[in-house]
């Protein structure tokens, strides 16, 4: 149960009176998804104290809000303005980055990029602990995506005026957006900027160059970006693997697609049953019967794991 901590309009009284009595009946929220049930409920009631209340409590609790803590705001987007001076309001300063932080990754959800701006902006007043880097993830996701560079730049001039250190990620949203259109001179440029900064890429950073090298088809240029990220001691994720392995098997490099896999197996267990069995399914669709039964008998000879589709054309075309 939560007490009232402001006057409330008669309206917001009432509202929270009824809430207060049912709770007398019913266990307080037990989860995140419970306590954004309740704020929605407020907020399309525009009871805003009741709001405040509960991102104070849930905190307290140690349940943070969500991505779907302010989904009222997409029924009506006036109340914008009275859910910044509620979260303005809040007793702590990291309820308060959290919550601005929520009702920015909502409002880009709902694509509105100038109300994030003006919630972010909001967050930065706030001081050191109002905003950082993250508070602005979800803006230049969505900039990044809709392959909005110009205005995805304006925003990290905004954070450099502000103060906020740009981090990999920020630079990472513009690598991968970049590498996407196979735009290898602006990754390149990228990669300056981050290092201008002191940056260091990493394995998302690689993966991305990785992609946009494979995307023009330059897969020796791919396959020596693997090769220096590992020297540099990033551990490669799996989709960068995938990247070399599918865009080989696309071109009908199959030969080299086997080889480049066999190159990198024998190190990592759940390594090689990602990229041998990747392969294989990757020949399957392709038709090339010959290259895949040999792919899945070296499977089967390293006692990798193997799903069950290929395991079922394995039973049906090469046991």
């Amino acid at each position: 149960m939560f007490g009232l901590r402001k006057t409330l309009k008669p309206t917001s009284f009432f509202t929270t009176a009824r809430r207060l009595i049912a709770a007398v009946n019913f266990p307080e929220p037990s989860s995140s998804a419970a306590y954004d049930d309740l704020i929605h409920t407020a907020g399309l009631e525009r009871d805003f104290a009741t709001v405040g209340q509960l991102l104070d409590q849930r905190y307290a609790k140690g349940f943070f809000t969500t991505k779907n803590t302010f989904n009222f705001i997409s029924t009506d987007l006036s109340v914008l303005g009275d859910i910044l001076k509620t979260i303005s309001d809040l007793d702590e300063a990291q309820v308060r980055k959290k919550s601005y932080e929520s009702l920015i990754l909502r409002l880009c959800k709902m694509h509105l990029i100038d109300e994030a701006l003006r919630v972010a902006d909001e967050a930065a007043a706030g001081g050191s602990h109002g905003a950082d880097a993250s508070t602005f993830h979800p803006i230049l996701s969505l900039l990044t995506r809709k392959k909005n560079f110009e205005q995805g730049w304006r925003v990290m001039e905004i954070m450099k005026a502000k103060n906020i250190a740009r981090d990999v990620t920020c630079y990472n949203f513009f690598l991968t957006s970049y590498s996407v259109t196979g735009d290898l001179r602006s990754s390149v440029d990228v990669l300056k900027k981050m290092a201008d900064e002191g940056l260091k890429a990493d394995a998302r950073s690689y993966d991305a160059l990785v992609l946009g090298a494979c995307k023009v088809g330059k897969m020796d240029g791919a396959m020596a970006i693997l090769r220096r990220m590992l020297e540099d001691g990033v551990e490669a994720m799996y989709s960068t693997y995938a990247h070399v392995i599918g865009s080989l098997v696309r071109l009908d490099y199959y030969a080299q697609g086997v080889k480049f896999v066999m190159s990198y197996g024998g190190k990592d267990r759940k390594l090689d049953s990602h990229n041998f069995g990747f392969l294989a399914n990757r020949l399957i669709a392709m038709k090339k019967v010959d290259e895949a039964k040999y792919v899945l008998e070296e499977m089967m000879k390293r006692e990798l794991d193997i799903d069950e589709n290929l395991q079922t054309y394995y039973n049906q075309n090469v046991k």
